[in-house]
């Protein structure tokens, strides 16, 4: 069985926003809500600014904190290790939400139900990429298979240095980045969801 994953070069991340726009407009998100987005972030003084662009989504944990909290069920993870929220088993009690610390999951109010990044697991069950990884221009993203030593994804891996997003939490995220300025470590304290910075477990 695969063990679908993402690895996000963030040398060649333009912060174009296409992977968001994509997604939003894959699954309807209501405004203010994100299953994927992109940091922007300034670092350093003049003359030596620099503006980083960092693409967050869900991590699609190894060792998920929202699969462990869900009391009802919903949260599952699937056999090639994307995690998914099934609608019909979830009550809102938000346990999830306080769970993840990468702010993934937000509350989609139409449908009365946790919702997040699923790795657009209706298209990778057919085959295809996430919407997200068929729209970036610049091919800074790159989903498939970690496991398999012959995937895109695996070379790549194998011959740069990755990192995780807040590795600290021990969660072991199968959305890796080559991160050779450390930009990860300018959102330490930030969430996907832009207005849950302050709010992140652990803080």
């Amino acid at each position: 069985m695969a063990r679908l994953g993402m690895l996000i070069d963030l040398n060649t991340c333009i912060g174009c926003h296409a992977c968001s726009v994509a997604c939003k407009a894959e699954f309807d998100v209501p405004l203010g809500s994100f299953r994927d987005t992109v940091k922007y972030v300034e670092d350093g003084a003049y003359p030596n600014a620099t503006r980083h662009f960092i693409p967050v989504l869900c991590n699609h944990c190894e060792d998920a904190p929202c699969l462990n909290a869900c009391p009802t069920g919903a949260v599952v993870r699937l056999d090639d290790g994307e995690i998914t929220i099934d609608e019909g088993d979830c009550n809102l009690n938000r346990f999830c939400m306080s769970a993840c610390p990468y702010g993934a999951i937000y509350v989609d109010e139409d449908k009365s139900a946790a919702q997040k990044c699923t790795f657009c697991q209706h298209r990778t069950e057919e085959g295809r990429q996430p919407a997200c990884v068929d729209a970036c221009p610049t091919g800074c993203r790159i989903f498939g298979d970690l496991d398999d030593p012959d995937s895109k994804i695996a070379k790549k891996a194998a011959r740069s240095e990755t990192r995780s997003w807040k590795e600290e939490k021990g969660t072991r995220p199968r959305v890796l980045y080559i991160d050779p300025r450390g930009a990860l470590d300018l959102i330490a304290d930030e969430g996907v969801q832009v207005d849950t910075s302050g709010e992140m477990s652990g803080d």
